[in-house]
């Protein structure tokens, strides 16, 4: 069961541009949403996607899963909530739920990403041996949330 402290949140206010034709969020957004979601919540565990790039590190995205519920609209201020669902010496998939800020936190969209560590050549690379520190602040992160 997830408990309500596993999750890092973050709030955004839908802007017009990501709305289409229909007055609801274009569905490609929620990727954007995502990637907001993991950056903080990892920027929030103390350490930033580019550090690891300085170190020659990359973690691609190589699996989305997205469930829509609800539409999010104009205007509507909306919870990014990211944890950390499983990390391997090299993959790592985060979870998120977007909700509605406002009405009751109901549950607009789920989803994950699955992510692969990689060096610049492309080729996988264990994080554990490549940089020891950024896999302990996973690790424990993980294992708080699971």
């Amino acid at each position: 069961m997830k408990r309500e402290r596993d999750w890092h949140t973050c709030s955004l206010r839908v802007r017009y541009s990501e709305t289409d034709q229909m007055g609801v969020v274009y569905h490609a957004n929620y990727l954007t949403w995502f990637e907001i979601g993991r950056t903080e919540f990892i920027r929030e565990k103390g350490m930033a996607y580019k550090e690891a790039e300085s170190l020659g590190l990359l973690m691609p995205v190589v699996d989305v899963q997205i469930r829509y519920l609800h539409p999010a609209r104009y205007d509507d201020v909306v919870e990014v909530r990211t944890r950390i669902a499983e990390l391997g010496a090299i993959r790592m998939r985060f979870e998120y739920e977007i909700r509605n800020a406002v009405q009751s936190g109901a549950i607009l969209a789920t989803g994950r990403t699955e992510h692969v560590w990689v060096g610049k050549d492309w080729k996988p690379v264990r994080l554990a041996k490549a940089a020891p520190e950024i896999y302990r602040v996973l690790l424990e992160t993980a294992r708080e949330t699971n």
